[in-house]
C-alpha cells in the first residue's frame, strides 16, 4: 500500500523525456520548454526511483538558444511539493539528493545592465547549477546561476545561495554563508574554508 501523500509509480510523463524504474511522479507536475531536443542531446532525464511531488515545476528553455540546455535528476532524488527546477542553462542533480518544499534551482535570469531599460527586452543570463551527491537543500531556499553545492552539503530553510558551496558545508541566511561543516564530515585542513569566505 502507497502512503497517503505519496505519488503512485509511473512509466512516463507529458514532457518528460525519459523516466528511470520506480519514479513517482504527481499528476500535477508540470512541465515548461521549448523547440525540440536534438538527437543525442537530453532533455529532461529522471533516473531510477525519483519522486516529484505535487505542483512541482520543471523548464527548460530552446536548446538551439544554449548548449547546456537540459535537466537531469539523478537516482533516488526527492523534490518535495511546489519545488521549480529550471535547466534553461543546465542543472543536473546527483544521486539522493533531497530538496523540501518550495526550493528554487534558477539556472537562469536576466540582464539588467546595459541594454534596454525593460527588463523584459533584456537577454537572458545562463549558469549552470550542479547538486553534488546527498545534498540536501531546506524549504523555501533559492539556489542562483552559475552555484555548485558539494556533496552532502545542506542549504538551511529560506537560504539564498549565490556562491559555490563546499562538500558537507552548512549553508544559511541571505546571502547564504558557510556556517559550520557537518559533524564528521569537516575537510582535514582549513584552506577550503579560507577559499570560499574570500569568494
Amino acid at each position: 500500500m502507497i502512503p497517503l501523500g505519496i505519488p503512485a509509480e509511473t512509466l512516463s510523463h507529458p514532457g518528460i523525456d525519459r523516466l528511470g524504474q520506480g519514479c513517482r511522479v504527481a499528476p500535477d507536475v508540470s512541465v515548461m520548454r521549448w523547440g525540440d531536443t536534438p538527437p543525442g542531446r537530453i532533455g529532461i532525464a529522471l533516473g531510477n526511483a525519483v519522486g516529484l511531488y505535487q505542483g512541482v515545476r520543471l523548464v527548460i528553455g530552446d536548446p538551439a538558444q544554449h548548449p547546456d540546455t537540459a535537466l537531469v535528476l539523478g537516482d533516488r532524488v526527492i523534490v518535495n511539493t511546489f519545488c521549480y527546477l529550471s535547466g534553461e542553462g543546465g542543472l543536473e542533480v546527483e544521486d539522493e539528493v533531497l530538496m523540501g518544499t518550495h526550493v528554487h534551482l534558477l539556472s537562469a535570469g536576466h540582464v539588467i545592465d546595459q541594454g534596454s531599460p525593460s527588463i523584459l527586452q533584456n537577454p537572458i543570463s545562463y549558469g549552470r547549477i550542479r547538486v553534488g551527491r546527498g545534498a540536501w537543500i531546506g524549504a523555501a531556499a533559492v539556489v542562483l546561476p552559475g552555484v555548485t553545492l558539494g556533496e552532502g552539503s545542506v542549504v538551511g530553510a529560506g537560504a539564498v545561495v549565490t556562491r559555490d558551496v563546499p562538500p558537507f558545508g552548512v549553508v544559511v541566511g541571505n546571502p547564504a554563508r558557510l556556517l559550520r561543516y557537518r559533524e564528521g564530515f569537516a575537510p582535514r585542513s582549513g584552506w577550503f574554508a579560507r577559499w570560499f569566505k574570500r569568494r
